[in-house]
């Protein structure tokens, strides 16, 4: 559904009109924030994503163009879209990012545009982000161990990323740490990445591995789950505090007393947020997908290069969010018999 709100109030004898656009679901939940993924294109082989050898990469013309991005971005703002995240795959790997990056930066309505990358490009774009508006930047880093991040990752680039968390810090952009926690890989890690949030004033957030791995490995299972990771962290932190969680907030979010910074935990696999859920994703091909679970339910991209007008594909996407699963759980049952979840998470973009 989309809701129109009209507030109506005079002053000083004028007659002011301000108009709110709520978009809602079947299911009553918010919907405000968009993540894109601009391409599948990575340039670490990180284990919980895709196989060693890469993936099948899109071809150019089967991605969406920046200008069919900006035009799909433009129609969701007016209609209720508040919150951009730009995704990837590496975001950076894209030819001219910083180009759709500053388009987006400027349409009219957009309160927040923010990112999320691996951090081996960014440094040298870093104070353009901050000129432009991004607010926030998500760096995935599992590991504060060079050799570590070289096994998990396969490539030898721990320098570069860290590189970029020192320059978001000294242009103070929001940093918020995200690491997969992986058994066997890296747990050892978890304690050394929460002493970052110590003298940083970072957020250090503790993902539950997905099956999104580009059956680069068969998924055994959740091993570490939200409750484990707690339980790892309170066992050397025991006066741990727990902070209130934002609205619509993916991670149970926790202090140390004496810390800059912040830890948090995101049941991505638990799937325990999905009851507010205000998020839609874009894959760089331009699928619509309402749920991080589900295949997919439209083809925006296609349905420009048929020549849609504004109006049917407002329609076609109202009547989208009109349909919308229930939770992660429900999206992955209904694909489960036909192919189940085996796409790496470069091609949904997180």
């Amino acid at each position: 559904m989309c809701w129109l709100v009209l507030f109506t109030f005079t002053q000083t004898s004028l007659f002011y009109k301000t108009i709110i656009f709520l978009l809602t679901d079947n299911h009553g939940r918010k919907i405000n924030y968009l993540r894109l993924a601009v391409t599948d294109r990575c340039n670490l082989r990180c284990f919980y994503c895709m196989p060693e050898e890469g993936l099948n990469w899109l071809s150019r013309s089967a991605l969406m163009t920046y200008e069919e991005m900006l035009q799909s971005c433009a129609l969701l703002v007016k209609m209720g879209i508040e919150k951009i995240r730009i995704t990837g795959g590496e975001p950076f790997v894209r030819k001219d990012i910083m180009k759709l990056l500053t388009a987006l930066s400027e349409l009219p309505g957009l309160k927040e545009l923010t990112l999320t990358t691996n951090g081996v490009l960014t440094a040298p774009h870093v104070a353009e982000l901050k000129r432009i508006g991004v607010s926030s930047v998500n760096l995935s880093l599992d590991t504060l161990d060079a050799n570590r991040f070289f096994a998990i990752t396969k490539r030898d680039e721990f320098g570069n990323v860290m590189k970029t968390l020192d320059e978001l810090l000294k242009h103070d952009i929001e940093v918020k740490v995200n690491a997969v926690v992986m058994d066997g890989k890296n747990t050892q890690d978890i304690i050394p990445l929460v002493e970052l949030t110590k003298d940083l004033p970072v957020s250090v957030r503790f993902i539950e591995e997905m099956p999104f791995n580009g059956d680069g490995h068969v998924y055994a299972g959740l091993k570490w789950d939200y409750v484990r990771i707690l339980d790892e962290i309170k066992a050397h932190y025991p006066a741990i505090k727990k902070l209130d969680d934002a609205q619509y907030s993916t991670s149970y979010n926790y202090q140390l007393p004496g810390h800059k910074g912040s830890v948090g935990i995101i049941a991505a696999y638990s799937r325990t947020f999905c009851g507010t859920c205000n998020r839609i994703r874009i894959t760089p091909e331009g699928e619509l997908k309402t749920c991080l679970y589900d295949n997919g339910v439209m083809n925006i991209k296609d349905l420009l290069r048929q020549g849609i007008n504004e109006d049917d594909l407002k329609e076609r996407l109202l009547n989208t969010f009109n349909n919308r699963v229930k939770d992660g759980w429900e999206a992955e049952h209904q694909r489960a018999e036909s192919q189940g979840v085996h796409e790496s998470m470069a091609t949904i973009g997180g």
